[in-house]
């Protein structure tokens, strides 16, 4: 099942999932508003992460994507609770500044962090995004995973990224939609 609100990327995750022989069913609107008709064991978020206090492009397609306005944290986290079964899984990716305030949402919404890896640019450059890996209603101690670095010293894909897009048979597409 997929959630979306802007109808651009309705098109796009549909026409993904046909490509890739996916068989979804996509609920159309905003995910702290929808009416789900059943609970489920994985939720998997690319959340509009970036903080409403940022100057933001004057594209309104780019600011209800990239933008946490239109879906703040705490709503996507509790949301995502109510909609997970006891044991559900959640994994999203967020804005790595923002890390306290994940931790804290996660802990109110009984969210255990099973584990979080820190995404650099390169090497040279603070994280930008922190992958988060959370369980409900767990107690597992947090794994730490190491660092990952997405472009190496000439500007190419690390390795790893190149190893993730190869096994998850995707790949990188850079739409400008300004």
């Amino acid at each position: 099942n997929q959630c979306e609100i802007q109808e651009m990327f309705q098109f796009f995750s549909t026409k993904n999932a046909q490509i890739n022989q996916i068989n979804t069913k996509m609920y159309i609107g905003s995910y702290d508003q929808i009416s789900f008709e059943k609970k489920f064991e994985i939720c998997v978020s690319n959340p509009p992460f970036y903080h409403c206090d940022v100057i933001k492009s004057e594209n309104k397609s780019l600011k209800i994507a990239r933008y946490n306005d239109s879906l703040p944290l705490e709503k996507l986290i509790k949301r995502s609770y109510e909609i997970l079964k006891e044991d559900g899984k959640f994994f999203f990716c967020y804005d790595s500044k923002q890390i306290n305030e994940i931790l804290l949402l996660l802990n109110k919404y009984k969210f255990n962090l099973e584990a979080l890896q820190f995404v650099h640019p390169k090497v040279s450059k603070d994280a930008t995004l922190v992958l988060i890996y959370a369980k409900k209603n767990s107690k597992t101690l947090t794994k730490i995973m190491n660092p990952l670095v997405v472009f190496d010293e000439n500007n190419s894909f690390t390795k790893e990224v190149e190893s993730i897009y190869e096994k998850s048979s995707t790949y990188s597409i850079k739409a400008d939609f300004e």
